[in-house]
C-alpha cells in the first residue's frame, strides 16, 4: 500500500477509535441506566447486573459502527482540507477516485468488524441472555415472594407472604388470583414450598383453603375448598413467562438461511422470516462501507471557502439520514412480508449509486464560469 494510502487510512482509524469509544459509551449507559433499575428492583445482584450489561454490548457496538465509521470520515475529510493536505494531493495528480480508495478500505474494515459482530457475537450474546433471562424469571422467590408486602407480578394477581423462613418454606401465603372477573380465586396457606419443575416453578401450598366467587345468571356464589396439599402453576401466574418462545435473533446465520422443524417450532416463525433475519444480517454491514464513502465523497464536493466546508458536512448528514430512513422503511415494509427479502438490499443499491455520483462530480473538471478570454 502506498504511503499516502496508509497515511490516510491511519488517520481514518484513529479517529473512527474516538468515535466509536464515545457513541458505543453513550449508547451503552443510555441502556445499562434502564436495566440496572429493573434488575435491582428484581432484587439481582451487581454481578448479575454487570453481566447483563456485558452482554448487551455486541449489539450496541454493532448498531454505533457506521455512525463512527462516518464521523470519522467526515471529520478526517474536513482536517486534510483545513490543513491543505487534501489539495497537495489533488495537485500531484491523484483523482477523487484515487483519493476514495484508502477510504474504501477503511470502509470495507468496519464492515467486516459489523459482519464478525452481526453474525457471530451478537446471536451467541442474545443466546445467552435469554438464557440467563430464563434462569432469573425462575427464581421466583427473589423476583416476588418478598415477605411482608403486597407483591402484584401480574394484572388481576396479589400476592402476599408474611415471612420466609430459613429452610426455603413460605409462611402465611395469601394469592388472590381476580384474572377472570366472572370467577375469582383467594389461595391461602400455612405454609408452600417453590418446586421446579421442567415446565417451570410451582407453588406446592401446604395446610390452606381455596375460595372461590362465581358469578352467575342466579347472582354470586361462593365455594370453599380446604386441602393439606396443592400445586399452584407460578409461570402461569407470571404472565406465563414460561410459555415465551425464543427469538430468530439468538440464532446464526446459517441455520436461518435453512431453517430446520426445531428453530422453526421453538421460535414459531415462518420459513420466510427466518430467511428475512438472515438476510437483514447479511445487508448490514454493506451500511458501513457506504456511510465512510458518504462523508468522504460529500466533502469533495465545492470550491474552497473561508467558511469551511460545513454545507458539505451539512449535505453529508442529510445522505446519511436519508439512508437511514429507506433503511427502516424497507424494514418495515419486509416486516409485513417476508417474501420482500431482496428490499433489504436496496439502501445499500441507492447508497452505491449515491457515493459513485458525488465522485464522478467532484472528478469533473472545473473551470471559469465564464469561458477563457
Amino acid at each position: 500500500m502506498p504511503r499516502i494510502d496508509k497515511y490516510v487510512l491511519g488517520l481514518m482509524l484513529t479517529l473512527f477509535g474516538f468515535f466509536a469509544l464515545v457513541l458505543v459509551s453513550v449508547y451503552w449507559i443510555n441502556r445499562a441506566v434502564s436495566l440496572f433499575d429493573d434488575l435491582l428492583n428484581d432484587g439481582q445482584t451487581a454481578l448479575v447486573v454487570l453481566e447483563f450489561t456485558a452482554l448487551t454490548l455486541p449489539l450496541v457496538i454493532s448498531v454505533v459502527l457506521p455512525v463512527a465509521a462516518f464521523a470519522a470520515t467526515a471529520y478526517g475529510t474536513n482536517r486534510l482540507s483545513g490543513e491543505s493536505e487534501l489539495v497537495a494531493m489533488q495537485a500531484a495528480g491523484l483523482s477523487p477516485w484515487r483519493l476514495a480508495r484508502p477510504v474504501l478500505v477503511f470502509g470495507l474494515t468496519v464492515g467486516l468488524m459489523v459482519a464478525v459482530l452481526v453474525h457471530g457475537l451478537v446471536p451467541m450474546a442474545r443466546t445467552r441472555l435469554a438464557d440467563r433471562s430464563a434462569e432469573i424469571a425462575q427464581n421466583v422467590t427473589a423476583q416476588f415472594l418478598r415477605p411482608g408486602s403486597f407483591q402484584y407480578p401480574a394484572d388481576g394477581i396479589t400476592l402476599f407472604i408474611r415471612d420466609v423462613a430459613s429452610d426455603g418454606r413460605l409462611l402465611d401465603l395469601f394469592i388472590e388470583d381476580a384474572r377472570n372477573p366472572d370467577s375469582q380465586v383467594i389461595y391461602t396457606a400455612q405454609e408452600a414450598l417453590v418446586v421446579r419443575t421442567d415446565t417451570g416453578p410451582v407453588l406446592v401450598l401446604l395446610d390452606g383453603m381455596a375460595q372461590n366467587l362465581r358469578v352467575r345468571g342466579t347472582g354470586p356464589e361462593l365455594s370453599v375448598t380446604r386441602f393439606t396439599e396443592f400445586s399452584y402453576d407460578v409461570g402461569a401466574m407470571f404472565a406465563g413467562s414460561g410459555s415465551k418462545g425464543r427469538d430468530l435473533r439468538d440464532y446464526g446465520t446459517p441455520r436461518l438461511l435453512n431453517p430446520d422443524e426445531d428453530l422453526l417450532s421453538a421460535t414459531n416463525a415462518t420459513p420466510a422470516a427466518a430467511r428475512r433475519e438472515a438476510h437483514e444480517r447479511i445487508a448490514q454491514p454493506l451500511l458501513s462501507p457506504i456511510a465512510a464513502m458518504l462523508g468522504f465523497a460529500t466533502l469533495l464536493i465545492g470550491g474552497f471557502s473561508r467558511f469551511g466546508v460545513w454545507k458539505q458536512v451539512g449535505w453529508a448528514i442529510l445522505g446519511l439520514i436519508m439512508i437511514q430512513f429507506l433503511s427502516n422503511a424497507v424494514a418495515n415494509q419486509v416486516g409485513k412480508n417476508a417474501d420482500l427479502w431482496p428490499l433489504l438490499y436496496l439502501p445499500a443499491v441507492v447508497g452505491t449509486l449515491l457515493c459513485t455520483g458525488l465522485l464522478w462530480l467532484a472528478a469533473r473538471p472545473r473551470g471559469p464560469k465564464g469561458g477563457a478570454a
